[in-house]
């Protein structure tokens, strides 16, 4: 499942703060914003690992196992977490709050690496991107 923790500053001092959000080999970062109200994702990867770090604003991110679509799981995220997700956990964040956020994955998105490795799965009600596999739910 995923797992949601919050960063605080690494350092402090007068000169303002310095915060660690990622230690590793990053294919792609992306500043995403949200509007209330909206879904995002309702899709798994097979092989990528995804951050999304939140900058301002709140959502909630839902997911399950792709293999057991009945163990839900809901956090609750506030600026300063970061939500890991690893490969074959079905993701989705409805956001409760306009947000900012740091979208980061472990594989590139360019050349349909991005849609070669994602697919579809409604995790929550809210939108399913037309252009990405479809898979069906128990």
């Amino acid at each position: 499942m995923e797992t949601l923790k919050h960063i605080d500053a690494a350092v402090k001092d007068q000169r303002g703060e310095i915060y660690n959000l990622f230690e590793g080999k990053l294919g792609h970062v992306a500043l995403i914003t949200s509007k209330k109200g909206s879904v995002r994702a309702n899709h798994y990867h097979k092989e990528d690992y995804q951050y999304i770090y939140l900058v301002s604003g709140a959502y909630e991110s839902h997911c399950c196992a792709v293999d057991s679509p009945e163990k839900k799981q809901v956090l609750r995220v506030r600026p300063g977490d970061i939500v890991a997700t690893p490969p074959m956990i079905a993701h989705a964040q409805k956001f409760t709050e306009d947000s900012v956020f740091l979208a980061m994955t472990t594989r590139e998105r360019e050349d349909g690496k991005y849609e070669n490795d994602t697919f579809a799965f409604q995790v929550t009600e809210g939108y399913i991107n037309p252009n990405l596999k479809q898979v069906a739910t128990r």
